[in-house]
């Protein structure tokens, strides 16, 4: 009798940690567990192993599982003593107080150099940056760290349970998100420029489907987020994930290494051995968020009155930078509606040009990819805001590709559990898990009104103001 073998997928994001069990074989959902992570952009570590473990209880532990990988929130900084004790709370991909030393490093090396070097250039998010905002503000904990390592390195390191420095592990596709790391392995002189000095331990960077031995089980490479949604969801060259949060995210397994010195797109490494080139928005499903707040309606409602509209939405054009924008850098603009006219002045009219206008925002990033050579044949749309129907069945025309909905899941921890499973089994590729159950939308017959909606949207955006007081 065939006993089947367990695997654990960990999604340790900025919100909450979760846990899946899944079947190696079949990738059968088995059990699963969560729980939360304090809020913060600062945030000791322990309390993400408290509440690894919480979720693990919850999801039925790990007496019978075999293998285990964690994804996590990419890009955070982690600094250990020699001892292995965390010399300062970490902190998040979101603490923005590295701005300025962003910039210094960017004027200092030139932005192509970064690119070349990278495939990114340093921003406030990335790890590189931190570390010189470190050695500059706090000179005695940069004097103190004998070590860096990302947030789900960190935990695959207190799950081995060894306590030495030199066992720390990442991927490659962490590791892509450093700012002091090619694909030729690390760059010692980049991290020296923002530490000050190159004698810490870095994690080593295993292959895709390389194990090390943890207590009781197989541990796995683990992966960022991004990737980890990708390998979730199965997908390949040729496919697009894009994901519809507080922020939008645009990214693509792909054979090309991007080297873009505009900052648009991020450079990173998928978790199956290609490049995952990224592309991030500011405003997603919060423009639906404010579009139902001032209709006074919910988002089943917003829904149904945008599909009631025609494509276009007669002209009214909603740009939705409410937070500003990154893609384009247009840090300090306010969104804006026009074409504003008696006949276009209603709820229905207003609802469309939310949907429009944030997917027009999306597809400026999907082109930004497709302008560095990146191959898009679909696109898959998850996150909160791919649950609004009007999104779904909009998208297609304005991105001018098929667009699939998955079932909504947990994608990150998903993709972990295949990493697990995949390191397991010791295969040349991913085991062919059952694909997500998805929805499939194609854009309407001609006449498309993907022409209209953009070069509308096109013309707009650039007639944006500056926030009162910027």
């Amino acid at each position: 009798m065939l006993v089947s073998r367990l695997v654990a997928g960990v999604d340790s994001s900025t919100q909450s940690c979760t846990v899946v069990v899944r079947d190696a074989d079949t990738g059968a959902l088995v059990r699963e567990g969560r729980a939360p992570h304090p809020a913060g952009t600062e945030v000791d570590p322990e309390a993400w192993w408290s509440a690894l473990q919480e979720a693990l209880a919850k999801a039925g532990g790990l007496d019978d599982v075999d293998a285990l990988a964690v994804a996590g929130q990419q890009h955070g900084m982690v600094c250990l003593s020699g001892s292995g004790e965390v010399v300062r709370p970490a902190l998040l991909w979101n603490d923005t107080r590295s701005a300025g030393a962003a910039s210094d490093l960017v004027d200092e090396l030139g932005a192509q150099a970064w690119a070349d070097a990278t495939g990114s250039l340093p921003v406030a998010s990335i790890t590189v940056t931190k570390l010189r905002w470190l050695a500059t503000h706090e000179p005695e904990h940069a004097a103190a760290t004998a070590a860096v390592c990302l947030p789900h390195d960190w935990l695959t390191w207190r799950l081995r349970g060894t306590g030495v420095l030199d066992d720390l592990v990442t991927d490659r596709s962490d590791a892509s998100g450093t700012g002091y790391w090619s694909d030729d392995g690390y760059r010692p002189d980049l991290l020296e420029r923002a530490l000050g000095r190159s004698d810490v331990v870095l994690p080593r960077v295993l292959g895709p489907a390389e194990g090390v031995a943890g207590p009781g089980l197989l541990l796995g490479p683990g992966t960022g987020d991004n990737a980890g949604a990708a390998l979730g969801l199965g997908a390949g060259p040729g496919d697009v994930v894009v994901s519809l949060g507080t922020s939008g995210v645009v990214s693509a397994v792909s054979g090309v290494r991007a080297a873009d010195p505009t900052g648009i797109i991020a450079g990173f490494a998928s978790a199956t051995g290609e490049h995952l080139p990224l592309v991030c928005t500011l405003n997603a499903a919060r423009v639906l968020d404010a579009a139902c707040a001032l209709l006074g309606v919910d988002h089943a409602e917003l829904s149904r009155l945008a599909l009631e509209a025609p494509a276009g939405a007669g002209g009214l054009v909603l740009v939705p930078y409410l937070e500003g924008e990154r893609t384009p850098n247009k840090p300090d603009s306010t969104g804006a509606l026009h074409g504003l006219t008696l006949g276009t002045s209603n709820p229905a009219h207003l609802a469309r040009a939310a949907v429009e206008g944030l997917l027009c925002g999306l597809a400026d990033a999907l082109d930004a990819l497709v302008a560095a050579g990146v191959e898009v044949r679909r696109v898959f749309l998850v996150g909160g805001g791919a649950r609004s129907d009007a999104v779904a069945r909009i998208a297609p025309a304005v991105f001018g590709r098929p667009v699939l909905r998955p079932t909504p899941g947990e994608y990150v921890a998903d993709g972990a559990a295949r990493q697990a499973a995949w390191v397991l089994s010791g295969a040349d590729a991913p085991p062919g898990w059952a694909a997500a159950d998805t929805e499939s939308f194609e854009a309407p017959p001609t006449p498309t009104p993907t022409p209209q909606v953009r070069e509308r949207y096109a013309e707009a955006r650039e007639l944006t103001v500056p926030r009162v007081g910027v």
